[in-house]
């Protein structure tokens, strides 16, 4: 059971910049607790999210001499995908392409046909530098703005992907519609189809509904989770009425009570709690 921790979602919308030596502090923390994954930072335009314009920075202080965890950086076209193969220490890439015709042009400026091309060209640039590309699509589990959807449509997609030789996909709420009877539909349709690649689910919820969709989600074969911890975050692009990432504490009790081995350190994530609320009291100031 693979945890990817998302420091970067749960910043990236906060309009006060955190300092660079606090966001260091925290994610070598979090280097420590045992993720699979932790999803750092972003090579996107700075107009786009300012946040994250110091990401480089924040690689080149990151502690990895004792850490089992990944580094994921998320791009946005060709350009930041070349900058983020410039790093040896990055092993995955994150793409966000939309279901929704209405919010890909809203994310990224761009169509869908167009966002295929550009993908084609990023997992080119992937495979040569020996990266893996981590697809998310979002509206994975309903789209809000009237555009199509449906369990048949999101297949469509995954073709689509599988095509282009993409491993890893995961279905990204982005807004918090989803609902465990859908997350099931998904999930028992894809996994058994396209056994090859690795699904993975990025869930906003209430911290009512979390423990359920968790639950549905790995009783259909998910084993790939995204979290942040506190459910601080969302995506600044979506709606304004913002439901915040999946906390990860939430995950973690969910998988728990599902009697999963996790093998996390618990004092380094206690640890991490305490550097999250120095992050996060800035957002609130």
């Amino acid at each position: 059971m693979k945890i990817i921790e998302c420091p970067r979602d749960a910043m990236q919308g906060i309009k006060q910049q955190i300092p660079t030596a606090l966001k260091v502090k925290y994610i070598n923390s979090l280097l420590k607790v045992g993720f699979d994954t932790i999803d750092f930072g972003s090579f996107v335009s700075p107009k786009a999210i300012p946040q994250m314009a110091d990401t480089a920075e924040v690689l080149a202080q990151l502690d990895l001499s004792a850490t089992t965890s990944k580094l994921l950086a998320i791009v946005a076209n060709v350009r930041g995908a070349e900058t983020a193969c410039d790093f040896e220490e990055i092993q995955y890439l994150g793409f966000p392409l939309s279901l929704s015709e209405t919010f890909q042009q809203r994310n990224t400026n761009r169509s869908i046909d167009t966002a295929f091309d550009n993908l084609a060209e990023i997992q080119e640039i992937c495979q040569m530098d020996d990266k893996t590309l981590v697809v998310y699509l979002s509206m994975g589990f309903g789209n809000p703005y009237g555009d199509p959807y449906e369990v048949n449509y999101v297949g469509e997609f995954v073709e689509r992907l599988d095509g282009l030789e993409i491993g890893v996909i995961s279905l990204a709420d982005t807004i918090g519609v989803a609902e465990p009877k859908i997350i099931s539909e998904l999930f028992t349709a894809l996994i058994p189809k396209f056994p090859h690649v690795e699904f993975g689910a990025h869930l906003h919820s209430t911290p009512a509904a979390a423990a359920e969709k968790v639950q549905a989600a790995y009783a259909s074969g998910c084993r790939r989770i995204d979290g942040a911890l506190k459910g601080f975050g969302g995506c600044p692009m979506a709606k304004d009425e913002l439901t915040g990432n999946m906390a990860t504490e939430q995950i973690i009790a969910s998988l728990e009570e599902e009697n999963v081995q996790l093998g996390l350190d618990m004092e380094a994530l206690n640890r991490s709690f305490a550097i999250a609320n120095e992050v996060f009291t800035i957002g609130n100031v």
